[in-house]
């Protein structure tokens, strides 16, 4: 019996649907967990499903590179996953156009002192100039940060996981903290998780209330493009690279 099992794994793992169902099986039973929490933000379905995953794949020793070749057709649709957002920010328009500047700024401020903030502290703790050069983009959505990180001479590989770190912690203690800060409108909120915590908290405002995860959209879109443009030329600018 063991030995038809071990035959069956052999298969599987020379699939590339085996990252796909592995991925989507773990998230279903993350989500399952994060239900019975009563939607705790500390039970955050991405961090639990990314931890099932990382065992799974040490226990069985299959490559990071074995399971990416099935998981990327998840990845593929981030790209039109973070498009729809469009969608519900159709719907406040309205509020939008009597904003926009309050909430350029924003998307302004917020990207540069994610950007400034990661870097200062990680120099100041001793960080390797490589490290800290992949740390700028740590508060982008993954797909544009990797490609900013790569440009400006960092490892895509670990800002990667400073991004899924970033949108994890962003997404458990966002609400708390705007709460404590007495942040009450939902636009605010949702402006906020999107340049804080990108897509994982942008999937948060939307569990919340529509327009916080219109504007966590808008937030999310504003941030990538203001990074992916001036982040390179001021890192030139200053010399950093």
């Amino acid at each position: 019996m063991n030995a038809r099992l071990a035959d069956v794994w052999v298969y599987l793992a020379a699939s590339p649907l085996l990252g796909l169902t592995a991925t989507l099986l773990a998230y279903q039973l993350a989500y399952a967990i994060y239900v019975r929490c009563k939607f705790s933000p500390l039970a955050n379905p991405v961090a639990i499903s990314v931890a099932m995953l990382v065992l799974v794949l040490i226990g069985t020793g299959t490559s990071y590179q074995t399971y990416f070749s099935g998981a990327q057709f998840v990845h593929f649709l981030l790209g039109p996953a973070t498009v729809a957002l469009a969608v519900p920010l159709y719907q406040q328009m309205n509020k939008l156009r009597s904003q926009w500047r309050a909430f350029l700024l924003a998307a302004v401020l917020g990207s540069a002192s994610a950007i400034g903030t990661a870097m200062l502290l990680a120099q100041w703790f001793g960080a390797s100039h490589v490290t800290v050069l992949s740390l700028a983009s740590k508060s982008v959505t993954m797909a544009i940060a990797m490609g900013i990180t790569e440009k400006v001479g960092g490892l895509p590989s670990l800002t990667a996981a400073l991004v899924m770190l970033t949108g994890i912690l962003g997404a458990m203690m966002a609400t708390g903290i705007l709460n404590f800060l007495h942040i009450k409108d939902d636009s605010v909120r949702g402006f906020a998780l999107g340049v804080s915590a990108h897509g994982i908290g942008t999937a948060r405002a939307f569990q919340l209330s529509e327009e916080m995860g219109a504007f966590a959209g808008l937030a999310m879109g504003l941030s990538g493009l203001l990074t992916a443009i001036f982040l390179p030329l001021a890192l030139q600018w200053l010399g950093i690279i």
